[in-house]
């Protein structure tokens, strides 16, 4: 008599214990069809609430399984690929302007037999080049 109920209890534990493993993958088969961060945000509260025994984390694992993810990325793709649009046709519609191209000929400078090519005849006078000389502080100077 007293090997059958010890049998019986042991079943018993074995049957609640499985009750127990299952009820808490609930959240977790809920949502194996949902995309990766979801199924693994849901996998994590519901390991936490089997090893804590916090049941706040159960539900919440629960909650979020049934409920869907809101997808953000595909509207800011859907966004960013009308603005490539919208500029390349900005771009495209923007007529080039006409570049005329110097003549091809040499410039002799006034009292020298060298030739200056066109290149640098058609410089500007906004396209002098500058010297920059560096600060000298008056702590150096005495040094």
């Amino acid at each position: 008599m007293m090997i059958s109920v010890l049998i019986v209890l042991v079943i018993i534990i074995v049957l609640v214990g499985t009750l127990y493993l299952h009820l808490h993958s609930i959240p977790e088969k809920v949502a194996h069809g949902k995309e990766g961060v979801h199924f693994e945000l849901v996998a994590v509260l519901a390991l936490v609430a089997l090893f804590t025994h916090n049941n706040v984390f159960w539900v919440a694992a629960l909650v979020l399984a049934f409920v869907p993810f809101p997808n953000l990325a595909s509207p800011l793709t859907s966004i960013a690929s009308s603005l490539k649009t919208i500029a390349l046709s900005k771009v495209a519609s923007v007529p080039e302007p006409a570049v005329s191209s110097p003549p091809a000929q040499s410039i002799a400078p006034s009292g020298g037999t060298e030739a200056v090519s066109p290149d640098m005849a058609s410089r500007d006078a906004t396209d002098t080049e500058v010297a920059i000389e560096p600060v000298v502080s008056p702590e150096d100077k005495r040094s």
